[in-house]
């Protein structure tokens, strides 16, 4: 058991590592939030994409339905591995694409970020699509009776009452975006799990990345419980809703 403690819980690892890790571990806050708002409004333009009337409209909705489908399956690490050792191939795209480095972040940083807002897109319209169809569809005829077009309902009406629906569930995603931001370290990016994992590899311990788990839970519990309030707050409003409409 000591030998287990020593292993991932050695104090004096953690102590002479800490800026070390910490510093690193800034850097998967960072991809989170680009990706994270990325993501959320990619997310809603393929959901409005999803939610298009009409039969002209027919391809798009297809397509978004097969994005959507596709990138929902298919596991995000293949993803970060395709655009990473594919993009800076693709010869007919500029330099700046193939290989960005845009404000000083390296190229595999950009990579990171496109992998996980086409996956967490994909993943984010789906939510947005059940707080569409959570919204009464009295709500979208009303607002086209009053002469808005099908877009302009959508923004003034729908998605401002179907936003309101979904925070838990989006947070419940957000969550999972922040903890596959260490996928990237697999790219050569340096972050706190490929950190730890030096760490390990020079001093045959593994306390360092049992310190990255504590940053992680540091900002993922609170998180959590928030969306536990979250559902129990909905679980609440519905209960109210079936005793008013029983009396």
């Amino acid at each position: 058991m000591s030998q287990f403690f020593n292993q991932y819980f050695n104090f004096n690892v953690m102590g002479e590592h800490f800026g070390e890790v910490f510093v690193h571990f800034l850097q998967n806050l960072l991809l989170f939030a680009i990706a994270a708002v990325l993501a959320l409004i990619w997310g809603l333009v393929l959901a409005l994409l999803r939610q298009s009337p009409g039969r002209k409209l027919l391809p798009v909705r297809f397509v978004t339905i097969a994005y959507i489908d596709v990138f929902r399956a298919v596991p995000i690490l293949i993803i970060i591995l395709m655009i990473s050792g594919g993009l800076p191939f693709l010869t007919f795209l500029p330099k700046d694409i193939r290989i960005p480095e845009w404000f000083g972040r390296p190229d595999p940083f950009w990579y990171g970020i496109a992998a996980l807002v086409i996956v967490y897109g994909a993943f984010s319209a789906e939510v947005y699509r059940a707080g569409i169809e959570a919204v009464p569809r009295g709500q979208m005829e009303a607002a086209r009776s009053l002469g808005m077009s099908h877009l302009q309902a959508m923004r003034h009406v729908i998605v401002p009452q179907a936003v309101t629906k979904i925070p838990a569930p989006m947070l419940n995603e957000l969550i999972s975006l922040l903890k596959d931001t260490t996928l990237v370290s697999v790219i050569s990016f340096s972050e706190a799990v490929l950190v730890s994992r030096e760490v390990l590899s020079e001093r045959l311990n593994s306390s360092a990345m049992t310190l990255t788990a504590i940053f992680f839970l540091i900002i993922i519990l609170p998180l959590a419980r928030v969306v536990d309030k979250l559902i129990a707050r909905s679980q609440l409003k519905i209960t109210r809703g079936s005793h008013i409409e029983v009396a």
